[in-house]
């Protein structure tokens, strides 16, 4: 066992040392995640459907390409989320870190969501996760060295919102396994934490939710800090609950929205 190992306690190696998977990876949040850790010093292993996203990732990452793992898999299947963990024990040595970012968003009249819409965001959304969980946990297990998993949820998860009902209920049942996963698997040394962002300006935010106008003024008036999200501020995020700093936290979703989940106003925006 090398120094920089974790202990039982959930707490991951050095920045240095780190070995981290970021599902979604290719993109927003998820592509967000891997620049930070990898600015950090780690070696990722990048998970997206999206070949094309991932080899611009690989072209355009300023870090060593030895720290850096591509893997093409859709993690609503579990033999491709635990093909990705194979492929980050099996390159890196061991798992630490794994980040359940992969999701997608409908948005769609309630009534006219069909069966298949609602398997396949929650097939990827809340499926992928848990198969995510399970699959880095037994990693973590076999490692002997504890580990912390973070599930990316949303402040959907809690606010109700019918116009992406399917997105809304995926991140709710995300939150219950996030307390879920954190009570089963605490005695093995492993923390599980969640991510609940406000709206981040990701490409995904800006088809499906910052379409016009009065779309940002709706979404502003309900944010006190009067401006959306940067992805590097939830890698931000990321990267504490990751770390030793966070070593005490379990079973929490940390909430990074501007204010919005506490505010039962609107308030007024700036035209610009």
């Amino acid at each position: 066992m090398t120094s920089g190992n974790s202990d039982s306690s959930g707490v991951v190696p050095s920045q240095h040392s780190k070995v981290v998977i970021v599902t979604g990876g290719a993109r927003g949040l998820g592509r967000a995640c891997v620049e930070r850790f990898l600015n950090d010093g780690a070696r990722v292993v990048a998970v997206d459907l999206d070949e094309s996203s991932l080899a611009d990732l690989s072209s355009k990452s300023d870090s060593p390409a030895s720290r850096l793992r591509t893997v093409i898999a859709d993690v609503s299947k579990r033999a491709d989320v635990e093909r990705a963990v194979d492929i980050a024990v099996q390159e890196f040595g061991r798992l630490d870190v794994m980040i359940n970012n992969a999701g997608i968003v409908r948005s769609q009249d309630f009534l006219t969501i069909t069966e298949d819409d609602f398997d396949k965001v929650l097939g990827v959304n809340l499926k992928g996760p848990f198969l995510g969980v399970q699959a880095a946990a037994r990693a973590m297990i076999a490692g002997g060295n504890g580990g912390v998993i973070i599930n990316m949820s949303s402040i959907n998860a809690i606010l109700a919102n019918p116009s992406i009902a399917t997105y809304a209920i995926s991140k709710g049942g995300l939150n219950q396994l996030t307390t879920t996963a954190a009570l089963a698997l605490a005695s093995h040394g492993i923390r599980v934490v969640g991510i609940g962002p406000g709206t981040i300006l990701t490409d995904m935010v800006a088809k499906s939710i910052m379409t016009s106008d009065e779309a940002r003024h709706s979404i502003l008036s309900r944010t006190p800090m009067g401006r959306c999200g940067d992805p590097s501020e939830i890698a931000s995020v990321a990267a504490f609950l990751a770390s030793k700093d966070a070593s005490y936290i379990t079973g929490q979703t940390i909430y990074p929205d501007g204010g919005r989940l506490i505010l039962n106003y609107t308030v007024p925006v700036a035209s610009q």
